[in-house]
């Protein structure tokens, strides 16, 4: 499975048992049509990459990054403290394509608490939807 998509908020590692090193993100894909109202509707799928792989992405992508991820679906459930069921959907992602980079809003790559009281910059007329614009199309690579 593969997919071409953005990330929507700079990835963050963080050691697990064993010392192996986890990333998680989620990635934005615009699917292939339009919806009733002439609208490209987008999907946001959760990704996890380990060890280096996970590494690499952390370093080199940030918010808005558009990257291609091969990997497998992995279906998980979990019990909550109030014994609800929660099941997960995700791609384990073995190879990543750096297609057009955008820096790190931090330059710490590992989750640790943060507590910031700034408050995100909104845009007018910004849209909830992902669109590729244009001029990157041209400029994308072919593997």
């Amino acid at each position: 499975m593969a997919l071409v998509g953005r990330i929507t908020k700079d990835l963050t590692l963080r050691k697990v048992s064993g010392g192996r090193v986890q990333g998680s993100f989620i990635l934005a894909v615009n699917r292939n049509y339009k919806n009733r109202q002439g609208e490209v509707d987008t999907d946001f799928v959760l990704c996890t990459l380990w060890g280096k792989l996970a590494e690499n992405a952390a370093k080199h992508c940030g918010k808005g990054s558009l990257i291609g991820v091969g990997g497998r679906i992995q279906s998980r459930t979990y019990e909550r403290e109030d014994k609800s069921r929660v099941y997960v959907t995700e791609v384990i992602g073995d190879e990543i394509r750096f297609l057009v980079t955008k820096k790190r809003s931090t330059e710490n790559l590992y989750a640790e608490p943060v507590t910031s009281t700034a408050q995100p910059e909104k845009r007018e007329n910004e849209s909830i939807h992902f669109h590729l614009p244009e001029r990157e199309t041209e400029e994308l690579p072919i593997f």
